[in-house]
């Protein structure tokens, strides 16, 4: 049973145009009972789907923050360390074919950050890599430094952020922050490129917030990757074959 006064916030991020994974995700949000949704960003580029994509965040009615893949998308400007490869270019290509002139103006509202005021003089803080910038990096394990620099001035806020398709929970000095996951490309950041593979569920985070008090869950829902493929397959998208290939575990040496 729900608290009195509480609010619960849905926490979704990099759907990377993996609308299947998103209705999963939606479907499993409706019995939730959940009064807003927040989007970390990396919405349409990847994926089989980014029109639908598009059309279920403009019906959801929910802030979205601007995630590097969105920017690189409208922009065409790469500004991360990683090289772009020919094969991401023909997608995005590919992607903003499907998009009407009306899609693009939703992504330009994406915003850098979202705040939340809460109780207490406290603030939910939204954003896609860190406050500072999208294409800053937070994993588990990032040296106490990084997380120190990075989050460190924006505490007592709870702290969301998307970014490394990583669920995860940190206390950040006298805050927190939390990583909900990738609603459409989950995968382990362990492994070896060798043996990448996407896994066949989405995620994301509800945060339960009232009085000062809070708690956080983690969700993982599972979807069908063989109905994805036949999405992907009849989509049109370059290089569909790779994409379905990456729903096929590697086999190690």
């Amino acid at each position: 049973m729900r608290r009195l006064g509480s609010l619960r916030f849905a926490v979704i991020s990099d759907i990377h145009g993996n609308c299947f994974a998103l209705d999963a995700t939606l479907q499993d949000l409706r019995r939730r009972d959940v009064d807003q949704v927040i989007c970390l960003g990396d919405t349409v580029q990847g994926g089989a789907q980014p029109d639908a994509t598009i059309e279920r965040l403009r019906k959801l009615s929910c802030p979205v923050v601007l995630g590097n893949a969105d920017a690189w998308v409208l922009t065409n400007a790469n500004d991360a360390e990683e090289q772009v490869t020919q094969q991401q270019v023909d997608v995005r290509s590919w992607t903003l074919s499907k998009l009407s002139p009306d899609d693009l103006d939703f992504l330009r509202g994406y915003q850098p950050t979202i705040i939340v005021d809460l109780d207490s003089g406290r603030q939910l803080l939204g954003f896609h890599g860190s406050p500072k910038s999208y294409n800053d990096i937070l994993y588990p394990d990032s040296p106490q430094d990084v997380w120190e620099r990075l989050l460190d001035p924006y505490s007592p806020a709870i702290m969301t952020g998307g970014h490394t398709h990583t669920q995860q929970v940190r206390r950040v000095a006298e805050g927190l922050f939390f990583n909900p996951g990738s609603v459409g490309v989950v995968y382990d950041y362990h492994l070896p490129k060798d043996q990448y593979h996407t896994e066949p569920w989405a995620e994301y985070a509800i945060l339960s917030y009232g009085r000062d008090q809070f708690s956080l869950e983690f969700r993982r829902v599972p979807y069908d990757v063989n109905e994805l493929a036949k999405i992907i397959g009849a989509s049109g998208r370059p290089h569909a074959e790779s994409l379905i290939a990456e729903y096929q575990p590697r086999t190690q040496h």
